[in-house]
C-alpha cells in the first residue's frame, strides 16, 4: 500500500515556493574569493532549483514567488520559461527590493563556502495575496523551503500555501532548508521550521537541521530513529535524514528504515548536491517508486551535479541518472 496518495486528475505535477535568486559561480577555482576575478551567472535558490531538476526530469511544475523588477528579476522569469516552468505565479515586486546574489568560493571539491547578499530581497516579499488557492488545488504536490519562513510576509504566505494545500489533499514536501544568515536566531528557526513540520507529508534535511528543530521542545537526542517518530506523531509519512557523502537514511512511518547509497563523482565542488538529490527523490516517490530507489535516483543525480561547475544548469534528465546507476550497480 502506497503511503502517500496524489491526485491525478490535476493539471501541474510540482509547485516550488520561496526563493529565487542568482548563484555567481567562481571561473577560477581552486583559489580564494579575495583573488576571483570572474564569475558565472545561474539561477539559484534552493526551491528553484529543486523545481528546476523536476521540470528537466518531464514533471509539469509551476512556482510562487517573487522576482525583483530589473535585470535579474526578467533573468530569473525568463530561464524558468525557457525551462518549461509555469511562472504565472511568479510576482515582479515594485517595491524597489533586489535579487538575492550567492557568490561562491570554490578552494577544492571539499571546501566551498557561499557570500550572501540578501538584504531588501524580493523573494521575502512574498505576500498571502500571492497564493491562489486555485492555483494550490491545480497541483498535485507543493514545495516548501524553510528559507521562505524567515521573513514576514514570505514567512504567513508560506503558511497559507500549506493550509490551503491540506484543504485540497496537496502532498507537502518540506525541505528544512536552514542558512543561519536569514534567522535572527536558531531558536526562532526551530519554531517556525518545526511547525511547517508537523504539517507535511514528507520531511528532508540533514543531521543538524533536525537538530534545529528538536532543540526547541528539549534535549537532542542526536537518533534518527527517534526523530523520524516525532514528526510521525504529527502527519509525516516519509522522514530523510541527508548525512552528506555518507548517503541518506529514509524512515516510513509503516516502518521501515532505508539506507540510501552513494556514486562516485569527480567533485568540482559540494553544494547544489542538496537540491538535485531532493528533485530526484521526489520524482521518484510521485512515480511511487519504493523509497530506497527512490533514495538511488537521488544519489546518482547528486553525483552528476556536484561533478558540475553549475547548480541548476547540471540538473539532469532521467537518461542522465539512469546511465549512472546503470554504470555502478548495487553491491
Amino acid at each position: 500500500m502506497s503511503l502517500l496518495s496524489f491526485e491525478q486528475n490535476r493539471a501541474v505535477d510540482f509547485i516550488g515556493l520561496g526563493r529565487l535568486c542568482i548563484d555567481l559561480n567562481a571561473n577560477e577555482i581552486h583559489r580564494p574569493m579575495e583573488e576571483t576575478r570572474t564569475f558565472t551567472k545561474y539561477v539559484g535558490g534552493s526551491p528553484a532549483n529543486i523545481t528546476i531538476a523536476m521540470a528537466r526530469l518531464g514533471m509539469k511544475t509551476g512556482f510562487i514567488g517573487r522576482v525583483s523588477d530589473d535585470q535579474h528579476g526578467r533573468f530569473i522569469t525568463g530561464y524558468l520559461e525557457k525551462e518549461g516552468i509555469d511562472t504565472s505565479s511568479v510576482i515582479t515586486d515594485r517595491s524597489g527590493s533586489v535579487t538575492g546574489l550567492a557568490f561562491t568560493e570554490i578552494l577544492s571539491p571539499t571546501e566551498c563556502s557561499i557570500l550572501m547578499y540578501r538584504d531588501n530581497v524580493a523573494d521575502f516579499k512574498l505576500e498571502t495575496g500571492d497564493v491562489s488557492e486555485e492555483y494550490i488545488k491545480s497541483a498535485k504536490s507543493i514545495l516548501i523551503s524553510g528559507t521562505a519562513l524567515a521573513k514576514s510576509p514570505s514567512r504567513e504566505a508560506a503558511f497559507k500555501a500549506i493550509e490551503l494545500a491540506r484543504k485540497h489533499n496537496v502532498v507537502v514536501f518540506f525541505d528544512i532548508d536552514y542558512r543561519p544568515y536569514s534567522w535572527v536566531s536558531r531558536e526562532e528557526a526551530g519554531v517556525y521550521c518545526g511547525l511547517v513540520a508537523e504539517k507535511s507529508d514528507v520531511i528532508l534535511g540533514g543531521r543538524e537541521e533536525f537538530d534545529l528543530m528538536e532543540a526547541v521542545h528539549g534535549p537532542l537526542q542526536h537518533n534518527d530513529q527517534a526523530t523520524a517518530q516525532k514528526w510521525f506523531d504529527h502527519h509525516a509519512k516519509i522522514v530523510l535524514v541527508k548525512h552528506g557523502g555518507d548517503g541518506s537514511v529514509a524512515f516510513t512511518k509503516d516502518g521501515r528504515v532505508l539506507t540510501g547509497r552513494t556514486f562516485p563523482a569527480n567533485v568540482v565542488k559540494t553544494f547544489g548536491a542538496g537540491d538535485s538529490f531532493a528533485g530526484a527523490f521526489i520524482y521518484g516517490i510521485m512515480h511511487g517508486w519504493e523509497v530506497d530507489r527512490s533514495q538511488e535516483f537521488g544519489s546518482a543525480s547528486a553525483s552528476i551535479v556536484v561533478s558540475s561547475h553549475s547548480c541548476s544548469d547540471a540538473m539532469p534528465t532521467v537518461e542522465q541518472i539512469q546511465a549512472i546507476i546503470d554504470a555502478n550497480p548495487a553491491k
